[in-house]
């Protein structure tokens, strides 16, 4: 979905399936915000078409969940780039600045002109509360390190093997169990996809003694329904709840609370 100044584009498509849409503000103004929630690629030509429209006006592009944003390397010759490739398209339209809500890693940023990153401190101390959190496990090394400073509660965190061609986790140490044994803790990453690490990390959590276990995740995609973990949430409160922003998901849930990031 977009939005140009606050209104939300009528997206349509004529017989053939190419675009049919219209601008919802004058092009008269000084200053143009786009929000783009994303749903599919296929916004992103919707979003080209819009900037031209505009033209060279001054615009700032509200992202909060950035596309690609985890094909931040590559490995082997048959790795597509793809975020270098949506970054190049999105520096095109030469926007004066592109906000972004807790990118995967520092690579969306450098890729990305004039990006400002929303950090997700404030949705983070909101999971804690909730969720009376005493302690915070990061499932893996990365999370660790972008987290961390965010919150003065003791931590554990978790080194996880991963097979690259399949993302299937193929081991998973806890580190510092002795900061979680006793506590409710709260899990904290950036992007929920199949769930399959949270899964793991919640498991291991369990086993070392801890007395609950919540996640937060900031970009929590609609594939959550269908994961392992998500069962297990249900069928035997493996994890109590799940906190995340409305960057990706727009479900309403029992199990899973939005909280506002700002």
């Amino acid at each position: 979905m977009i939005k140009v100044n606050g209104v939300t584009v009528v997206q349509g498509n004529f017989p053939d399936g190419t675009l049919s849409t219209r601008a919802p503000a004058d092009k008269h103004q000084d200053i143009y915000r786009f929000d783009w929630k994303y749903e599919n690629d296929a916004e992103l030509f919707i979003l080209i078409c819009l900037r031209k429209h505009y033209g060279n006006k001054k615009a700032v592009l509200y992202m909060p969940y950035c596309p690609h944003a985890r094909m931040d390397r590559v490995k082997n010759d048959a790795d597509v780039f793809t975020l270098k490739y949506f970054a190049e398209v999105i520096n095109s339209l030469d926007f004066d600045q592109v906000i972004i809500r807790d990118p995967h890693s520092n690579v969306t940023p450098a890729l990305i002109n004039n990006c400002m990153i929303e950090e997700p401190v404030a949705a983070i101390n909101r999971a804690v509360d909730a969720s009376v959190a005493d302690a915070i496990c990061y499932p893996d090394e990365g999370a660790m390190k972008r987290y961390s400073a965010m919150s003065p509660l003791p931590y554990a965190f978790c080194i996880k093997k991963r097979e690259w061609e399949t993302g299937k986790i193929l081991g998973l140490d806890l580190q510092n169990p002795e900061a979680i044994v006793g506590k409710n803790v709260l899990i904290v990453d950036d992007i929920y996809s199949r769930g399959g690490t949270f899964y793991y990390t919640a498991k291991a959590l369990k086993e070392a003694g801890a007395k609950s276990v919540c996640l937060y995740v900031t970009h929590l995609e609609h594939t959550v329904l269908d994961g392992e973990l998500y069962a297990a949430m249900v069928e035997d409160n493996l994890i109590e709840h799940i906190f995340t922003t409305d960057s990706i998901w727009n479900c309403k849930n029992s199990h899973i609370t939005v909280i506002n990031n700002l």
